[in-house]
């Protein structure tokens, strides 16, 4: 039977692409939202963050509710396919809505639009990402070719957060010359949601669904709710997915802010330019003409931190690729999906704790330590979502039922309300220590500390609660084949029957 869930490379490529979709959207939400609020929107950090936490809310009822929904279709493509290519569009526009500034002077006005679009987007995000991460986990019940679906996904991923976590500032700043800053953020975001939709359209005519719910299980919420919730593995990834993301989302916006306030713009100048990105004058070569089309050419200190920043992304995102490449699959192979997460995020916790320790000028040092970060974080990221697939499997395993979407729903809520959390808990503590929102403002001492803090030792703790929540994840590497190979002779007995 798993020989006839094997899976083709353009299969997995056209998958990915989703993800791909999906961390142009993401990433943006997660680095640039904060900054975004409190720089060009002009609200307090306070405000900011309370409009990522009115949104929970209404993902409280939403996330579920895909789930219920798209396990219950039934048409000839799938259960969860069709709800990509059906949320493609509608997603992409709310997106654009989301950082389109409309001009509105009054700041109550402004903060109530700010709600409502992003409120919009993610509820959208909702109803495509929940059925697209559950159509990872019915494409194939093989374990090795679950663990490659999403290493190449993550592939994708990676290549998203590249896009977005480098050339975002570039391309803003590039496209409103330096003046318009709402119309750069337009273009850019205008640009990658074109791209976006695209990828989402592929996945649609690529992916293929292969797992079904056990033959004769009968549609029950009350049940589909509760063995999910009494779930041991679903808590613990749970738990786990909420913490990751409030650090991703608290420590990608804080370093943001550490960028522009906290590094030196004259020793970030130097480096870049050791780099070969500082050009004084079109030399009239391809390096230059490539260079200068992302926005990424250097003649002056000013704009440093855009493009330092976007650099700094890079390396990380470089260094996280060639990381799920090489050390994903080979480590949860060898040691489990379960003990690799462990080290892996615990390590990841330490190196980011130590971006206490570099001063303004220590430049060399704060891009080293982003590569250790980033080289012990990169084998994690494929596992999350291979982890929760093998939660969907337990389940079934356990109650001889399988609801994937709910599954994968619960998940996705606790991720968006980790974005969510994690911007709010900067937005508070960017205002607690000062932060004076508005573009090229000069801090005082106690915002620079608040925004060290946030990028270091703060977010360096709440990964540390993922690392104990996945102490409790019971699902080891022998427990995980032991399952799969009941399951599969579960499912051969009832096509046989």
């Amino acid at each position: 039977m798993l020989q006839n869930q094997k899976v083709s490379l353009v299969e997995k490529v056209g998958y990915g692409l989703g993800d791909c979709s999906a961390n142009l959207v993401f990433q943006m939400m997660m680095i640039y939202q904060t900054k975004f609020y409190t720089d060009v929107f002009g609200l307090e950090g306070a405000i900011a963050g309370t409009v990522m936490l009115v949104a929970r809310i209404v993902d409280a009822f939403v996330d579920p509710t895909v789930g219920i929904l798209s396990d219950r279709t039934n048409t000839r493509w799938g259960k969860y396919r069709p709800w990509v290519l059906w949320t493609a569009l509608p997603f992409m526009v709310f997106y654009i809505l989301a950082f389109y500034n409309p001009g509105i002077e009054d700041k109550g006005l402004v903060a109530l639009y700010a709600t409502i679009s992003y409120t919009l987007l993610m509820t959208m995000y909702s109803f495509n990402n929940t059925p697209y991460s559950s159509l990872g986990g019915v494409m194939s019940a093989d374990i090795k070719e679950r663990t490659s679906i999403t290493s190449v996904r993550f592939v994708f991923s990676t290549i998203g957060q590249f896009v977005v976590q480098g050339l975002t500032l570039p391309l803003v700043n590039k496209f409103s010359a330096g003046e318009d800053l709402a119309h750069g953020w337009l273009c850019t975001i205008s640009l990658f949601a074109a791209v976006g939709l695209v990828f989402l359209v592929v996945v649609f005519f690529s992916a293929k669904e292969r797992i079904t719910p056990p033959v004769g299980q009968k549609t029950n919420i009350r049940e589909d709710v509760k063995d999910v919730f009494s779930s041991v593995p679903w808590r613990a990834m749970f738990i786990l997915t909420l913490f990751v993301f409030i650090t991703l989302a608290m420590w990608g916006s804080a370093m943001n802010y550490y960028f522009e306030n906290y590094v030196d713009r004259g020793a970030l100048y130097s480096f870049l330019g050791s780099l070969g990105l500082v050009m004084p004058a079109d030399d009239g070569s391809v390096g230059y003409a490539i260079l200068n089309a992302f926005g990424l050419v250097l003649n002056s200190p000013d704009h440093a931190y855009e493009v330092g920043f976007g650099v700094f992304n890079m390396v990380g995102a470089i260094v996280q690729f060639f990381g799920v490449i090489l050390l994903s699959n080979y480590l949860a192979g060898r040691f489990g999906k379960r003990n690799t997460f462990i080290v892996c995020l615990a390590l990841t916790a330490v190196f980011t704790a130590m971006f206490y320790l570099p001063a303004p000028d220590s430049i060399g040092l704060m891009f080293t330590l982003n590569f250790l970060k980033s080289l012990a974080y990169a084998p994690t990221v494929p596992l999350l979502w291979a982890m929760i697939a093998d939660v969907a499997d337990h389940s079934e395993y356990v109650h001889h039922r399988r609801a994937t979407g709910f599954v994968f729903a619960g998940v996705v809520f606790a991720l968006k309300a980790g974005l969510g959390v994690g911007g709010a808990i900067l937005g508070f503590l960017l205002s607690g220590f000062g932060y004076v929102s508005g573009h090229g403002v000069v801090q005082s001492e106690s915002a620079i500390d608040g925004i060290v803090l946030s990028s270091s030792l703060i977010p360096a703790l709440t990964f540390a609660v993922g690392v104990v929540a996945l102490c409790f994840y019971p699902i080891t590497k022998q427990y995980n084949e032991r399952m799969q190979a009941e399951l599969a002779e579960r499912r051969s007995r009832q096509e046989n029957e």
